[in-house]
């Protein structure tokens, strides 16, 4: 019988059968942060059980960690909690012989960041971590997804996890994306389409046209966001543009064992005839750049859109949602959303702090270009990697000399658990991957939208349309 590609890399990883809904599934790596992970340790300390296999662990701190523009060496966590935090997970990963990219290391960043540019993650693998956009690595045609403490304490004991098998949803976007949009603005598009929900127990598999055309870094965004329409996992099906990554991030792999592996990751892909338990189809030439406006990501419109109100929705949950929504953030339904002035800019995170999303914000800041004097904007790479690569090639030079904040890697103010916080109150057009209710800070405001469109925000002191950003300037 055809089959998909899910249910290719669920069989090929199947330990046993436990019932007819769930089996216990095999990870070929699980990665770690100081925040989702400490916990587990101690579990495995009271009932005397060792890491099974360290050599497929990999782990990161952060979450906590800030991000200060201090050299390397010299970053310390100053939130005693955090610090805490951060020196336990350290010493038990030390413990244990498991690869560490600590406070200090240069190559530290964002765990979602990091594994892909380490060359840990390859097609056919199941990615595990406590964190749920570990979906990220379906770009590589890899089966990842978030798990919590309990089951990070049964992995590490025994490399396998309890698993319920999930219904399969195919998503095909036709046609090419138009100029000025991006894979996160595709993305705000589909979950504002089928909603926070609409993928809810579906693992998601990605086809089309337009999907083909995205580079590597792109597709991580889709997948990254794409568990914000309730996905339990997303995958892309492995192609040139997949092998052309990893041949540049080959990890511990040799030119002649890759050659080999591609072989058989040129058959990771779902069957003609294969059978999707629903299926949805979207043309990319309908995408605009997107922006939300409330406190949700399925809350979003076009750049050129007006804000709903409470009385448009059919469904009084979704009225309700609404109307508690713009209270929250402040906007007044049927207001246009572009011209919305802001007071903070992020540039950064696991879906956008990767150097083709920083080459993207730059391009939007010509030379005698200043950020708003009203505004605080600030870009954090998503690795130690990425930092160095962007300060390489100029990048660094252009946000600096126009006023943005060129900081260490972390995920900083995608969720507020470090020094970088939004202050009640405040607006921010932000490149992360949700805008809920104090998610950056306790009453903060949050617009997700594509680093060009944060960037372009930041110059001008409030939302625009980037498509128009010439001629606004002109």
């Amino acid at each position: 019988m055809p089959r998909t590609l899910y249910q290719k890399l669920v069989e090929s990883h199947t330990v046993a059968r436990l019932d007819a809904e769930h089996i216990l599934l095999y990870a070929d790596l699980h990665i770690m942060n100081e925040y989702t992970s400490p916990q587990a340790f101690s579990g495995l300390e009271e009932r005397g059980l060792p890491v099974r296999r360290p050599s497929h662990q990999m782990s990161v701190v952060d979450h906590v960690i800030p991000t200060r523009p201090v050299p390397v060496s010299e970053r310390t966590i100053v939130i005693q909690a955090a610090a805490n935090q951060a020196s336990n997970f350290t010493k038990n990963c030390r413990r244990h012989g498991i690869k560490l990219y600590d406070v200090n290391d240069p190559m530290q960043g964002i765990e979602h960041v990091v594994a892909p540019e380490s060359g840990l993650i390859r097609p056919g693998m199941v990615v595990l971590c406590g964190d749920s956009h570990t979906t990220t690595y379906g770009a590589f045609g890899a089966l990842g997804f978030g798990i919590g403490t309990s089951e990070i304490e049964h992995v590490l004991a025994t490399q396998t996890l309890a698993y319920r098998v999930a219904r399969t949803l195919r998503i095909d976007i036709s046609d090419t994306l138009p100029a000025g949009t991006t894979s996160k603005d595709l993305v705000l598009y589909i979950i504002s389409k089928i909603s926070a929900q609409g993928a809810r127990g579906y693992a998601v598999e990605y086809t089309g046209e337009a999907i083909r055309a995205l580079s590597a870094e792109a597709r991580m965004t889709l997948c990254n966001m794409t568990v914000e329409a309730g996905a339990r996992a997303v995958l892309i099906a492995p192609d040139e543009t997949t092998f052309d990554y990893i041949r540049a991030h080959p990890g511990n792999l040799s030119p002649e064992a890759l050659e080999t592996a591609l072989v058989q990751w040129r058959e990771l892909r779902s069957d003609d005839g294969a059978q999707y338990d629903l299926e949805m189809a979207f043309s990319a030439a309908d995408v605009a750049p997107f922006v939300t406006w409330g406190t949700s990501p399925d809350q979003a419109i076009a750049v050129d859109g007006v804000i709903p109100s409470a009385a448009e929705g059919s469904d009084h949950t979704v009225s309700a949602a609404t109307s508690r929504a713009l209270d929250y953030i402040g906007l007044a339904a049927g207001a246009p959303i572009a011209g919305t002035p802001i007071d903070r800019v992020f540039i950064g995170s696991c879906t956008n702090g990767r150097i083709e999303d920083l080459r993207a914000a730059a391009s939007m800041v010509r030379d005698g270009m200043r950020v708003a004097s009203n505004v605080r904007a600030m870009v954090v790479p998503g690795s130690g990697a990425v930092r160095d690569m962007a300060e390489r090639e100029g990048l660094s030079d252009v946000f600096i000399r126009a006023g943005f904040e060129w900081r260490q890697p972390g995920c900083s103010m995608c969720l507020a658990m470090n020094d970088d916080v939004l202050r009640a109150g405040e607006r921010c057009a932000s490149t992360t991957n949700r805008n809920f209710e104090g998610r950056q800070g306790r009453d903060s405001r949050t617009h997700l939208m594509s680093p060009a469109m944060a960037a372009a925000a930041a110059i001008a002191g409030h939302i625009v349309d980037i498509r128009h950003w010439e001629s606004s300037r002109a």
